[in-house]
């Protein structure tokens, strides 16, 4: 009788310390949830992601249906997969996501909230580091495909649309 109380309580201990030593995986409803879980506004990344993917390394990977534009102060460029490394308050290694500054397209390279209650939230694009309202990025904005926002600033200058 001891030898079966022993087999067992040891095969309980084992699945008791096995369950608890695992990681606690969260689950998120939206890749904006996830953003605002770390520290981060949820409107840096647009309404149209289709799903995301995040390692336990922290990399992150965020599909969007294909290339798209939309504007947080500047017109901004996504790529149809946006990766970098999530940690909180931070994406570092951006690759994916370029900002329109004076006419010239430069990658982002890093976006930082150092302090949330600074208002402020920090976009390196490499040569110079850009401090934003972080009220800019509350809600996820809507990202338009490349050629619908040709389109329309062709009509703006009375060019036509692109066939």
């Amino acid at each position: 009788m001891a030898n079966f109380f022993n087999t067992h309580f040891t095969v309980l201990l084992c699945t008791f310390l096995i369950f608890f030593s695992l990681p606690i995986s969260q689950s998120y409803s939206s890749i904006h949830d996830l953003l605002r879980s770390k520290g981060l506004p949820p409107g840096l990344l647009p309404k149209e992601v289709k799903s995301y993917t995040l390692l336990e390394n922290g990399t992150l990977e965020v599909f969007l249906d294909g290339p798209c534009l939309t504007r947080f102060e500047n017109r901004v460029y996504f790529d149809s997969v946006v990766r970098a490394n999530l940690t909180y308050g931070s994406l570092i290694g951006v690759v994916g996501l370029s900002q329109e500054e004076l006419f010239l397209w430069l990658p982002v390279k890093d976006i930082i909230v150092d302090d949330p209650k600074s208002g402020l939230i920090l976009f390196d694009i490499g040569v110079a580091h850009k401090q934003l309202s972080l009220s800019l990025f509350e809600d996820p904005p809507s990202c338009k495909s490349q050629g619908a926002l040709e389109n329309h600033v062709r009509r703006e200058m009375g060019f036509g649309a692109l066939r």
